[in-house]
């Protein structure tokens, strides 16, 4: 069985970005302090214990998956907003776009009698397309032990390549196990899946995922966070969610309001602001950026 790499939680970016380019996974042991932890578990337990289990064998029938984490627990938006991690979403999806976002907030929980989850590729969420493309970046932060009895991710370290029809041999699959605080940092191409739970503990863990922001997200954020939530929070945080202009002119709107009652084609942030944003489509820094890049392609 192969051991997924383990570096500090605050290893250098770079070192971080080697080991995902040759494995695809990597655990960052004690990335988050007991005291924050204890924390978060106590914010996410009320809904985390209302979420009923899943319908099929994908789901889990025995593991609930909770969702809209932005918008009801703001411990959760401390850890989307973790710079450590923000860094390597700047170098792993940044060179492929000009903004990237959140794709998806779950806390994953696995009840013991749950069986192994089918091993895939997080990037299956938009088909089989553009191969090339590293789409996603996610992370799976451990708030309680992972342990290979209660059902630690499996990873198959160096498959970011492998055809889509490749099947992991049981040599060849690691198991994600690491102490509670501890992070998993993977890209949407390796394969993976949840362990088998065969202990009589539950396992959580808190699954953030970030995506190209050209990219649909897995769930919905501008539904789970709709503008009167969103607009509560900070703009770094509101332009990850998606209430960013994506580039220059992806994502700007109009609002529906009579002829001659509002402006046309403004960017998102004029919803969360109450029509104070000004500017239309991307703005002159967007509109600069297409211009150099296209340059840049055709020289």
């Amino acid at each position: 069985m192969p051991e997924l790499a383990h570096l500090p939680a605050h290893a250098p970016a770079a070192d971080i970005v080697a080991i995902l380019e040759r494995d695809g996974a990597l655990i960052l042991d004690d990335a988050l302090p007991a005291g924050e932890l204890a924390a978060l578990v106590a914010e996410l337990r009320p809904y985390v214990e209302a979420t009923e289990v899943g319908r099929d064998a994908f789901s889990g029938a025995r593991t609930t998956r909770t969702g809209a984490l932005v918008a009801r627990s703001p411990l959760t938006r401390r850890l989307v907003m973790d710079g450590r991690v923000r860094a390597l979403c700047e170098a792993v999806l940044g060179p492929n776009c000009h903004r990237w976002q959140l794709h998806l907030t779950q806390l994953i929980r696995i009840l013991p009698g749950q069986g192994g989850q089918p091993i895939h590729r997080d990037r299956w969420a938009w088909g089989r397309h553009l191969s090339h493309v590293e789409p996603q970046l996610n992370t799976i932060w451990a708030l309680t032990d992972f342990t290979e009895a209660n059902g630690a991710t499996q990873v198959v370290p160096g498959s970011t390549g492998w055809p889509d029809d490749r099947k992991a041999e049981p040599h060849e699959i690691g198991r994600a196990t690491m102490k509670a605080g501890s992070v998993l940092v993977y890209t949407g191409s390796v394969f993976h899946a949840g362990g088998a739970n065969d202990s009589e503990v539950d396992r959580w863990g808190l699954n953030i995922t970030y995506c190209l922001g050209w990219l649909r997200q897995e769930e919905n954020q501008y539904l789970s966070c709709p503008p009167e939530v969103a607009r509560t929070l900070e703009p770094e945080l509101q332009a990850l969610l998606g209430y960013a202009m994506g580039n220059y002119a992806l994502g700007y709107f109009t609002p529906p309001v009579g002829p001659g009652e509002g402006p046309e084609a403004v960017p998102p942030e004029w919803a969360l602001k109450g029509g104070e944003a000004t500017g239309s489509l991307g703005g002159e820094d967007l509109y600069a950026d297409v211009v150099a890049r296209a340059r840049k392609a055709q020289a």
